[in-house]
């Protein structure tokens, strides 16, 4: 995939309320996040789950991010979910748009959005699937990429999760990661505040995302976030903002001086050895749980036995906790390696 690059700096800054609620709350908040967001965002059709829950103040807001682009030098952005909101957009002057999580699942709505695009040269801006489904968020980006469109860029908002995490979406920082590896010269902006749900999580988010080298920030801002019609947690003031940008550590993606190279390389051959000795330990594992599948054929047992899987679990996590290794991790990897015990003994006690 062809891209034209519009991001110039990092981190790329796009800030400004979650929704547009009024033209003065729209330029009060521009005023103030003016020389150090370089975008300013609201929102004007809001997807919710509920009806009965502000929904935007839909195409009026438009001419209200007009007045953004007279009075501030600001660029400004909105989401859009339809055919009819890109058309309404590129009407008024919109500099840059952005599709949400709520759409991007659905490939339908992302080719009529692509349609709606098709030879318009507009920076688009598209944030992952609510699930964490890679191939859904690339399928959206070549959408857009057939019709003509080259100014793209991924936003990463975190990803809805059915277990218990500290966040509003579990940011599952490998997501990101991998759709680098798919799509190396994608910029990424990284949304802490939809991640964390918190105003208060938000600068921990947004440093990670500077650690992982991410390209940028989009972080929901109002002057008044208890007042705010929408996400009123998650949004920071312009003051914070001005605070949490400050504060970033920014750090080098190369080591320059040949000394540090040299211990990082030393560091580097030590994780090799051990991920060499961690594949010959799986090979081993996997030549017992063959001869496990032979001994249940032969006497009739089923693949998975529940006990043992408990077992396995409580065992690993408390020899995790005595060696002082995260417990949540260790209990993810031996999932993942009783999955293919499991598919390794199905295909044993098939033949």
């Amino acid at each position: 995939m062809e891209f034209k690059k519009f991001i110039h700096k990092k981190p790329y800054l796009i800030a400004g309320p979650c929704s547009a609620e009024s033209e003065n709350q729209l330029l009060t908040i521009a005023k103030a996040v003016e020389g150090t967001a370089d975008v300013f965002r609201a929102g004007i059709w809001k997807p919710r789950t509920k009806p009965n829950s502000f929904e935007g103040v839909g195409k009026d807001a438009l001419t209200w991010l007009k007045t953004i682009q007279k009075e501030t030098t600001l660029k400004v952005a909105t989401e859009v979910a339809t055919a009819k909101h890109v058309e309404l957009c590129l009407e008024s002057g919109i500099d840059m748009l952005w599709i949400g999580a709520r759409t991007t699942v659905n490939p339908f709505y992302v080719q009529e959005i692509a349609e709606a695009l098709r030879g318009v040269d507009i920076p688009v801006f598209v944030k992952n699937p609510i699930h964490p489904e890679l191939g859904l968020w690339l399928g959206a980006f070549e959408r857009l990429e057939k019709v003509g469109v080259k100014q793209l860029a991924a936003i990463h908002r975190g990803f809805y999760s059915y277990e218990k995490v500290a966040f509003r979406n579990d940011p599952k920082w490998e997501i990101p990661i991998k759709l680098r590896k798919e799509i190396r010269d994608l910029p990424i902006i990284c949304d802490p505040s939809h991640i964390s749900g918190k105003s208060a999580l938000v600068e921990d988010i947004a440093q990670t995302a500077m650690d992982i080298n991410l390209d940028g920030l989009m972080i929901e801002t109002h002057y008044n976030p208890s007042l705010a019609l929408s996400d009123a947690e998650q949004q920071v003031t312009p003051v914070e903002l001005n605070s949490i940008m400050s504060n970033l550590v920014l750090r080098d993606t190369k080591l320059r001086d040949e000394e540090f190279k040299c211990q990082l390389l030393n560091f580097r051959n030590q994780i090799d050895n051990f991920d060499t000795k961690i594949i010959e330990l799986l090979n081993n594992r996997k030549e017992v749980v063959e001869h496990i599948a032979n001994f249940k054929n032969e006497n009739r047992l089923t693949i998975f036995q529940i006990d043992r899987w408990f077992e396995i679990l409580n065992t690993r996590k408390e020899n995790a906790n005595l060696l002082g290794v995260d417990e949540q991790m260790v209990e993810e990897i031996f999932a993942l390696i009783h999955k293919y015990s499991i598919l390794t003994q199905t295909k044993i006690m098939r033949k």
